[in-house]
């Protein structure tokens, strides 16, 4: 099947449970995670079905340029989304899953399309340039690198920031890159060697405190406990302060980074048990039907 939004036609993937639905998800992609059959998302459509729930996947729409696809593309198109599960499993609870960048584009899709309820795995309460900061400054530490690195790291972003907003020419930031390419963790910094067009990160200053407190409905947070990309503190700090109306469920997963996977594996064997079972018993609760 194809989702379609606008021009837009992504191809789809919509696994139903053999009996009657009891809810449904619609799942939203990682940056760097775009296919529909990436192992998390198939790892959904095996594990929920069979309690009841209906999983849909698509690929991420393609970038352009090589620029990231915008949040507000795919809040559109996670919307889509919603109406065809609407229209295939009936007046079941309906919501999304959402795993890093996916997490705040299904939150920000939940502020404008009511949903029954929110899945969101290793989801930042700061934007993505403070996040990225916080990420790679991460990624310096674990690999031994010490302050005076971490400090150039830091101006390295803010310049490249700085060029982003339109606040640095583009001659004076490509002089600092090419300072920078040389520098042993330069990798670790994720920067191009090559200074991208002007406004080419166009959420790199994406607030999602606003769009936590638009929310209403039941939400899942899943962080693994030694997240290298999320301010997990700080983020939860963000979570409580803004989604008062939010029925917040935060669960910390034992041996997973940034992906709810043991020994930051990338493939099905490696998902941690500890996360499908919240997972499960967290949707069991929300899709159940009240007694009377």
């Amino acid at each position: 099947m194809e989702l379609s939004v606008g021009e837009q036609q992504l191809p789809a993937t919509l696994t139903l449970p053999a009996g009657p639905a009891r809810g449904a998800l619609a799942v939203l992609h990682g940056s760097h995670a775009d296919n529909r059959s990436y192992f998390l998302y198939e790892h959904l459509a095996r594990l929920l079905p069979p309690a009841g729930i209906a999983v849909l996947r698509y690929d991420r729409r393609p970038r352009i340029d090589g620029r990231d696809v915008p949040m507000n593309a795919q809040a559109d198109d996670a919307a889509a989304a919603l109406d065809v599960l609407r229209r295939q499993v009936g007046d079941v609870p309906v919501g999304l899953w959402g795993f890093s960048q996916g997490a705040w584009a299904a939150a920000l899709t939940a502020s404008r399309h009511p949903v029954d309820l929110l899945v969101l795995v290793g989801c930042s309460g700061v934007s993505p340039a403070r996040q990225m900061r916080y990420g790679t400054a991460e990624q310096l530490r674990r690999h031994g690198y010490g302050d005076a690195d971490l400090a150039e790291l830091d101006r390295l972003r803010g310049v490249a920031e700085a060029y982003l907003r339109g606040g640095l020419s583009r001659a004076a930031a490509q002089a600092e890159l090419d300072a920078a390419v040389e520098r042993p963790w330069f990798p670790l910094a994720f920067l191009p060697r090559e200074v991208p067009e002007p406004g080419a990160w166009p959420d790199m200053d994406f607030d999602p405190e606003p769009v936590f407190g638009a929310l209403t409905c039941p939400v899942l947070l899943c962080y693994g406990d030694t997240d290298a990309w999320i301010p997990i503190e700080e983020s939860l700090t963000v979570w409580r302060r803004a989604a008062v109306a939010a029925d917040l469920t935060i669960a910390r997963l034992a041996g997973c980074d940034h992906a709810p996977t043991l020994h930051e594996a990338e493939n099905l064997a490696g998902i941690s048990p500890q996360y499908a079972q919240i997972l499960l018993a967290w949707l069991d609760r929300q899709v159940s039907c009240p007694t009377t």
